[in-house]
C-alpha cells in the first residue's frame, strides 16, 4: 500500500526494445540494442528479437542510446544493466531498467564475439572499461535472431498463445548477413525449416485483419495457395488475395479448420486470436498445428518476419560461415575505426 503501482496507459502494438549496456560509473558501453520482433506485452524471454534492430530510425536509436546512458550514469551502476523500452510512433518509453545481467548477455556476447559477462564482474572488481579496452558500441554487419523454444510439443493440449507469463524453455541463433535468412536460420533451428509452398491457413482477430493483408498477400504471390476463415477471407479477397473458405470448428462439424491441419493439408498456419469464442476456436486451431508439427505464427510482426525468412529460402540456399570467421571481422572493422 506505501508503494502503489500506477496504470497510466496501455500502449498497443508497440515495439519492444532490450538493451543491455556495461557502466563502471564514469564510462558507459552499449553491448547492444535487440528489437523484438513480438509486440510489447509478450515476455521478452518468449519474444523472437534481432541484433542489430532492422526497422527502428537512426532517431530512435539514439533516444534509446542517450536514454540508458543516461539512467546508467545516474543510477551509479558498476556492471551490467538492461533496460526494456517501447517504441510508438517513433515515442520511446522505458518500462524497466534492471540493474543485472539479463538472459540476453550471452546471446549479444555471442553475436559479437566479446564476453560481456567477464568484462562486467572485472568492472564491479574494480576495473575501468577504458582499461579493459572496451569503450564503444560495437554494431555488427551480420543479423543475429534469437528465437524461443518452446515445449509444447511435450504436453498435449497446452495453448501456445504468448502473452505477460514466460513459457519457453530454451533458445535458439541465427546468423546470417541477410535478416531474412537469419530468421530463416532461427526458425529452422527452433521447429523445422519454414515451408517453401503448399498450403497456408490464415484465420485472425478483428484488429490484427488490417495488419495480415500484406504477409499474406506477399505470401500468395509467391506461389502459395491460402486458405482462411469465413471473416479473414472476407477481409483477404477485398483486398485482391484470392482464398478458399473453411468453416470454424465450432461451426463446422466436417472439414474446418482444425480437420485441414490434422490431414496435413497445411504447411503453415497464422492464427491470431481475440475474444472468447475466437480464443476458444483458436485454441483448437492452435493446439492442432502443435500436434501435427506444423509451423504456427501467433502474431502479425512474427508473420512479416517469417514472409521475410521464406523469400530468402525461396531466393537460395543457406550458406554457413564460422563464428570465429565473423568475429574476426567485428575486430577488423574496430581496429580500423581507431
Amino acid at each position: 500500500p506505501e508503494r502503489p503501482v500506477l496504470v497510466d496507459r496501455f500502449l498497443e502494438d508497440a515495439v519492444e526494445v532490450d538493451v543491455d549496456c556495461i557502466c563502471d560509473g564514469e564510462t558507459v558501453v552499449i553491448g547492444a540494442i535487440m528489437e523484438h520482433i513480438e509486440y510489447a506485452g509478450i515476455h521478452s524471454g518468449d519474444s523472437a528479437c534481432v541484433i542489430p534492430p532492422f526497422s527502428l530510425s537512426e532517431t530512435v536509436k539514439k533516444a534509446i542510446s542517450d536514454a540508458t546512458k543516461a539512467m546508467a550514469l545516474e543510477l551509479n551502476v558498476r556492471g551490467l544493466m538492461n533496460v526494456q523500452f517501447a517504441v510508438k510512433n517513433e515515442v520511446v518509453y522505458v518500462l524497466e531498467v534492471n540493474q543485472r545481467a539479463s538472459r540476453t548477455v550471452p546471446f549479444v556476447s555471442k553475436t559479437l564475439g566479446v564476453p560481456l559477462a567477464k568484462l562486467a564482474a572485472r568492472v564491479m572488481a574494480g576495473e575501468s572499461l577504458k582499461s579493459l579496452g572496451f569503450t564503444q558500441e560495437i554494431v555488427p554487419q551480420h543479423y543475429s535472431v534469437k528465437e524461443a523454444v518452446f515445449p509444447f510439443i511435450k504436453f498435449p493440449n497446452c495453448d501456445i498463445a504468448l502473452g505477460p507469463e514466460m513459457k519457453s524453455t530454451g533458445e535458439v541463433m541465427g546468423i546470417d548477413a541477410a535478416f531474412g535468412h537469419a530468421y530463416a536460420k532461427s526458425q529452422a533451428a527452433a521447429y523445422g525449416s519454414l515451408p517453401t509452398q503448399g498450403r497456408i491457413l490464415v484465420t485472425v482477430s478483428n484488429r490484427d485483419k488490417r495488419g495480415m493483408i500484406f504477409p499474406v498477400k506477399r505470401l500468395a504471390d509467391l506461389g502459395f495457395s491460402i486458405v482462411a476463415t469465413e471473416g479473414t477471407a472476407e477481409v483477404l479477397r477485398r483486398h485482391g488475395v484470392e482464398c478458399d473458405v473453411v468453416g470454424k470448428y465450432y461451426k463446422e462439424a466436417m472439414r474446418n479448420a482444425v480437420s485441414l491441419i490434422t490431414s496435413g493439408e497445411v504447411a503453415l498456419v497464422i492464427n491470431t486470436p481475440q475474444g472468447s469464442g475466437a480464443r476458444q476456436d483458436g485454441y483448437e486451431i492452435r493446439v492442432a498445428a502443435v500436434a501435427a508439427d506444423i509451423p504456427l505464427i501467433t502474431t502479425i510482426p512474427g508473420a512479416a518476419a517469417a514472409v521475410m525468412g521464406i523469400e530468402a529460402l525461396i531466393r537460395g540456399e543457406m550458406t554457413v560461415r564460422p563464428l570465429q570467421e565473423l568475429h574476426r571481422a567485428i575486430a577488423q572493422g574496430i581496429r580500423r575505426s581507431i
